[in-house]
């Protein structure tokens, strides 16, 4: 019995050995028939990791360099000193240079932001517009103020349908007391402007309703009031 047992083992272990024998020989016969293709498809993965390591570490310094000069440039945009803040000065890159050369980082993507509202300020619109449109955050604070700014560009072109969508979409992005109420007006003065009186009562209600205490619900009743007395006039 003992025998038996014994000799079942050892072929059970030598149908193991086989296997590992013959599965060795198989993919050795593999590996010699496709060494050129192993060899390639190894090399394109050891490029891709060390590229990705290599990206990651340029974006990080590229992220650093145009927070610094950010850093440097901000200043005049505070001081109101906005064409020297757009083109640099003293030694100092611009917000457009930033802007075209670190767009890819936060950093170079909130320099459009303020050159964007640079040229809005000195009356470059179309450029203005252009950069607002171009940014882009997970912020919902700058994404709402990019927003109204392209809102704004709109009505100064006297494109008030377009300019009170982007004022609603602005409210909708971002719920603050102190600018949401300014975007519900200026979505409902441009919804007037260009007569749509419904979507303007929209807004001037929404102002009521949201924001009670703002200091926008006054003119916001006043329009209602003007918006009612409209659509009481005959036609």
């Amino acid at each position: 019995m003992a025998v038996a047992s014994r000799t079942a083992s050892s072929k059970r272990k030598g149908l193991r050995e086989d296997t590992v024998v013959t599965l060795y020989a198989r993919w050795l016969d593999f590996y010699y028939r496709h060494r050129k293709q192993l060899y390639v498809g190894l090399a394109i993965v050891v490029v891709a990791v060390l590229g990705g390591i290599g990206y990651a570490y340029y974006q990080r310094q590229q992220e650093q360099r145009a927070q610094q000069l950010l850093g440097e440039v901000l200043p005049l945009y505070e001081q109101g000193k906005y064409r020297e803040a757009l083109d640099g000065a003293d030694g100092h890159s611009g917000l457009l240079e930033l802007a075209r050369a670190y767009g890819s980082t936060n950093a170079g993507n909130l320099a459009r932001f303020y050159a964007a509202d640079a040229l809005y300020r000195l009356g470059e619109y179309d450029q203005a517009l252009e950069l607002w449109e171009a940014f882009d955050s997970d912020d919902p604070m700058l994404a709402a103020a990019a927003l109204a700014g392209q809102a704004a560009v709109y009505e100064n072109k006297g494109e008030y349908a377009r300019a009170a969508e982007l004022y609603r979409r602005a409210a909708d992005r971002y719920d603050n007391p102190v600018v949401t109420p300014h975007y519900l007006l200026r979505a409902g003065h441009n919804y007037e402007a260009a007569g749509n009186l419904e979507a303007a009562r929209r807004m001037y209600e929404a102002l009521r309703e949201r924001y009670p205490d703002a200091a926008q619900v006054t003119e916001a009743e006043i329009a209602l009031a003007r918006i009612a007395a409209r659509a009481s006039q005959p036609s």
